[in-house]
């Protein structure tokens, strides 16, 4: 089962303050801050990578799960705090902060 639209679009309402962007992939979305992928939402669930600060923000809300199967942990998080905007927009905001900047991809050498 795939991400629906709508979701997409909700979650990107609640980000629209901290300039979060998605882009489709597989059926799935990952989601952008600052060019870098904060989180994924895989079949209507965010996973938000994990950082120590933003396992601490989460505190006993942390839920660790898999966006599908053989990816790396992340922080799932339930229905009930994404429909609260500013916890949200914290916690992918402290996300952004953390993870290091994406190196540059390569160009491809002409043929």
């Amino acid at each position: 089962m795939s991400t629906k639209a709508s979701t997409i679009e909700y979650i990107e309402d609640q980000l629209t303050d901290v300039g979060v962007t998605s882009r489709k992939m597989f059926g799935e979305y990952a989601m952008y801050c600052d060019g870098k992928v904060v989180a994924l939402v895989c079949d209507d669930t965010v996973f938000v990578k994990i950082t120590d600060a933003g396992k601490k923000f989460v505190g006993k809300d942390y839920k660790e799960g898999a966006a599908y199967p053989g990816a790396k942990p992340s922080m799932e998080i339930n229905e009930d705090l994404i429909d609260d905007r500013e916890w949200l927009q914290e916690l992918i905001r402290i996300t952004a902060e953390r993870l290091p900047t994406p190196k540059p991809k390569k160009k491809r050498a002409k043929k």
